[in-house]
């Protein structure tokens, strides 16, 4: 009966920490700890996209909060953020991706649609600085934009112009 007793043990806490017959709380912890890893390289990029602000993750929840560390480190929720500040963090989560899933397999494109017009010029210039970084070290980034100025920073361009009759004209500059 100790014998019983003991191995009942073993599984009942490990049903506490991995339990649920549907497997919700083991998928559950393995997408918190991959959100945690995530963060980690988000927040490395997001130091040099937008210094005040730091990524967490809301205790035992896939759920993330904003840290302001030029307030005390006072936490925000992510949908106080303005438009060119959820534009950086979300640039920030994507690169933070890229570098996640480059352990396994060589992520050597990043596209990256719009966002760029909700930029200020010095935001902007820490945009361009990111991605030409990016592109330094290997990595092809493509940007699909309607925001002039970024053609001044973009050395190569694929640009397309719509025509009559529902063509399109693309031209290599």
């Amino acid at each position: 009966i100790e014998a019983q007793a003991a191995n009942t043990r073993v599984w009942e806490q490990m049903n506490e920490l991995i339990g649920s017959a549907d497997g919700r709380k083991f998928r559950n912890y393995a997408q918190q700890f991959t959100l945690d890893v995530l963060l980690g390289y988000a927040n490395h990029h997001l130091a040099t996209l937008a210094r005040r602000y730091r990524l967490e993750r809301v205790g035992d929840t896939l759920a993330l909060l904003v840290i302001d560390q030029d307030m005390a480190d006072e936490p925000r929720s992510v949908h106080s953020l303005s438009g060119g500040e959820s534009f950086l963090v979300s640039l920030a989560l994507a690169l933070g991706l890229a570098s996640l899933s480059a352990n396994r397999v060589r992520v050597e494109s990043l596209f990256i649609d719009e966002g760029f017009g909700s930029l200020d010029a010095d935001t902007l210039a820490v945009a361009m600085d990111a991605l030409d970084g990016l592109q330094a070290l290997g990595r092809k980034v493509g940007v699909i934009s309607h925001v002039a100025e970024m053609g001044e920073r973009i050395g190569v361009q694929i640009r397309v112009q719509r025509e009559s009759g529902g063509r399109s004209r693309v031209r290599v500059l």
